[in-house]
């Protein structure tokens, strides 16, 4: 018997105003978000999810009448990772992305003309004072936990920093504290190969064709970076896509003709100027804020669990391994796992089974730790 897919609705909350990092002020805001799974009568079962660079807030369950469910559907919902008869699972879209929070593609009200690159540069900590709101909004005083891989687990570190008293735990999967040059270094490419592109127009591309080509070159840039060599040679080898006669320059060979299809079917679905915006957010993300670990981290009480893949080269593990020290410096609680997977970066969003079982085991105990003081509290 085939199971009914849950359908969900994308929200959206509204504020009037937030103070940037950088002085400027940015408004109105809005963010927009799913939720999955009932809110307990203490308010104390709440569970945020951060996305990575490309998500969104459809992290789970189906939208009306589409086929695919959310980005990391195999995690959340019934007798998973997220457990929704445990736990209430909100997901949020970033600030600066394209699906439905206030970015760069967004109506700016003093022109009535998309904002494109007249919309300030924001911080991954601008983000996460965004989801604060939006967690002031929805009533509830301290999250379980904060969790998320690559830049969602930037936004975890921010919280940790930003928050401490709001959040019980933190899991930053895949990630680092501080971009290395090399990760730099690919952000720009990236964004390089977007501003090339003849119809990008400095930005200003919204009332004409947008800049897909450029977009689509750095996300197989990109996506070059979320694999590692095995899983590369174990899904394409050297297989070849034999040209016709006379065509030169072609996708010859199968991880070609993949890295081709993938760019063309992610300018359907992103915003070029979001990808730039947001790629300069990750990149000048410093998790200790510029403190000494002690100062950054001194007032958090959250326990910690951070993960890591042992064939990710964009986000190695000896970068987890640093904010593991970090926090034990700190004295806070911290468990770490490296998990031996050959899909690189792209772990994160594969190794259902293994991430399963570490976060189902953290989680417990954080939700016991909970019960126990609220009932001291009583």
């Amino acid at each position: 018997m085939t199971t009914k897919p849950v359908i969900v609705q994308t929200q959206y909350f509204t504020f009037d105003e937030l103070r940037l990092e950088n002085g400027e002020k940015l408004g109105p805001v809005t963010i927009a978000f799913e939720t999955y799974g009932q809110l307990d009568a203490r308010k104390a079962n709440a569970v945020l999810i951060l996305h990575a660079l490309t998500g969104d807030a459809h992290a789970a369950f189906h939208h009306e009448g589409e086929k695919a469910p959310g980005w990391w559907d195999s995690m959340i919902g019934e007798g998973k990772a997220f457990d929704t008869n445990k736990y209430f699972v909100i997901c949020s879209n970033v600030l600066g992305g394209c699906k439905g929070s206030t970015g760069p593609s967004s109506i700016n009200p003093k022109t009535g003309k998309p904002y494109a690159l007249d919309f300030p540069l924001i911080t991954i900590n601008d983000m996460v004072h965004c989801q604060k709101k939006l967690i002031d909004h929805l009533g509830i005083e301290q999250l379980l936990t904060v969790v998320g891989g690559s830049m969602g687990g930037q936004q975890a570190l921010s919280w940790l920093v930003n928050y401490p008293k709001s959040i019980r735990s933190a899991i930053p999967i895949a990630t680092t504290a501080r971009h290395s040059p090399q990760q730099i270094a690919f952000n720009e490419a990236g964004r390089l190969a977007i501003m090339a592109d003849p119809l990008w127009n400095s930005g200003h591309y919204y009332e004409g064709k947008p800049p897909d080509k450029g977009l689509a070159v750095a996300r197989m840039v990109g996506h070059i970076t979320y694999m590692s060599d095995v899983s590369m040679a174990e899904k394409f080898g050297r297989q070849k896509k034999w040209p016709s006669m006379g065509e030169k320059f072609t996708a010859d060979f199968e991880v070609e003709g993949y890295l081709r299809y993938r760019g063309d079917n992610f300018v359907k679905r992103f915003d070029a100027n979001s990808y730039l915006y947001i790629t300069k957010a990750m990149d000048h993300f410093d998790g200790f804020a510029g403190k000494s670990v002690q100062d950054a981290f001194g007032h958090v009480v959250a326990k910690v669990l951070v993960i890591a893949f042992k064939s990710d080269w964009l986000y190695p593990a000896y970068q987890s391994k640093e904010i593991v020290k970090a926090c034990k410096i700190a004295g806070l609680e911290t468990s770490y796992c490296e998990v031996d997977s050959t899909y690189g970066h792209d772990a994160f969003l594969l190794e259902i089974e293994e991430e399963t079982h570490l976060i189902q085991h953290f989680l417990k105990k954080i939700l016991h730790d909970c019960e126990v003081s609220n009932g001291h509290k009583k």
